[in-house]
């Protein structure tokens, strides 16, 4: 049973899960939910109290003169269109396992009233069966975070998936790498690294780490220079293709304009070259140029650099021979 003077915590927790603008409870019913969810009798002055001071404390609570018929909680830590979201991206992003996704939609519904929660899980939404089976991925951005913070390094046991399709480590020893940026792209969280024998960065998925660990070696410091140089590797990776970065010319469909900012940004180097087409200028590794041009073979051309035109037809003409 809870003591009275902590009324006041009980009340908001009460005005959390039960109310909302279509929710409203009176004075009265706000007593007896204290007294029978807490064990908590208190009188209607001192209900009108405990409201008082949640409001000077910041919460907005909406009463009978305002709306009447009673109480409500108006302020909440996010509104209903944020939390259906946040939930939606959890619920979609394949690096999250289901059940830390579960988990997290769990708690972020907690922020709603109890028939809001209610109402977004009678959505339907269908499994998402690309969910990865590592469940240590929240601990691993815990501690690279903590690693580029205080400049340490770390080891981990990198992975892959076998034939069985279960992951399965790719060396027996761990790896030791230097971190320094964690980065989202191709839809994937991604850290950065260096170590002391390759100080040139190179990338690892953190979904695929497990068994990460701080170590007491501290971290060589990067300079401005090398900074900058880790934003320019991080931008130029297509498809975080690992590889020496080139130059590379592509003469694009105008209709995969959308499909070219969503990879790139709506800062990418164009130039309009006739009513149909527009050239694409970026800096990326071969490999992330050769794939991006086998994803859109019937929009994209690779003008330059000419080994990459000759690349992409020698994989054209394998293909042929085998569908001969």
């Amino acid at each position: 049973m809870a003591e009275k003077k902590h009324s006041p915590f009980l009340l908001l927790d009460i005005l959390q899960r039960h109310t909302d603008e279509e929710h409203i409870l009176t004075a009265s019913q706000l007593i007896s939910l204290l007294s029978e969810e807490f064990g908590v009798i208190i009188e209607r002055r001192t209900l009108y109290s405990n409201i008082r001071i949640l409001r000077q404390a910041g919460y907005e609570i909406s009463g009978y003169d305002e709306n009447g018929t009673g109480y409500y909680l108006v302020t909440r830590q996010f509104d209903k269109s944020e939390v259906l979201m946040l939930c939606n991206a959890i619920h979609s992003s394949h690096f999250i396992s289901s059940k830390q996704s579960d988990e997290l939609i769990k708690r972020i519904l907690h922020t709603l009233s109890n028939s809001q929660s209610r109402e977004f899980r009678s959505q339907v939404y269908l499994p998402n069966r690309k969910k990865t089976e590592n469940r240590q991925l929240l601990y691993n951005i815990g501690i690279v975070s903590e690693a580029i913070r205080d400049r340490k390094q770390i080891s981990f046991i990198y992975q892959r998936y076998d034939k069985d399709k279960k992951l399965v480590p790719r060396r027996k020893e761990p790896y030791v790498m230097e971190p320094r940026f964690i980065v989202y792209a191709d839809e994937r969280p991604y850290v950065i690294v260096t170590s002391r024998k390759y100080p040139a960065f190179s990338h690892y998925r953190l979904d695929r780490m497990k068994d990460t660990k701080i170590l007491t070696e501290p971290s060589v410091p990067l300079n401005r220079n090398r900074i900058q140089e880790a934003y320019q590797y991080a931008s130029n990776k297509l498809f975080m293709f690992a590889g020496e970065n080139v130059q590379v010319t592509f003469r694009c469909k105008n209709r995969i304009m959308d499909a070219m900012i969503d990879i790139f940004g709506p800062g990418m180097r164009t130039l309009p070259e006739d009513d149909d087409t527009f050239l694409l200028k970026i800096q990326t590794s071969v490999a992330g140029a050769v794939f991006l041009a086998q994803q859109y073979l019937d929009a994209v051309e690779v003008l330059d650099p000419p080994e990459i035109r000759e690349e992409i037809k020698k994989r054209l003409q394998d293909s042929l021979d085998r569908y001969a």
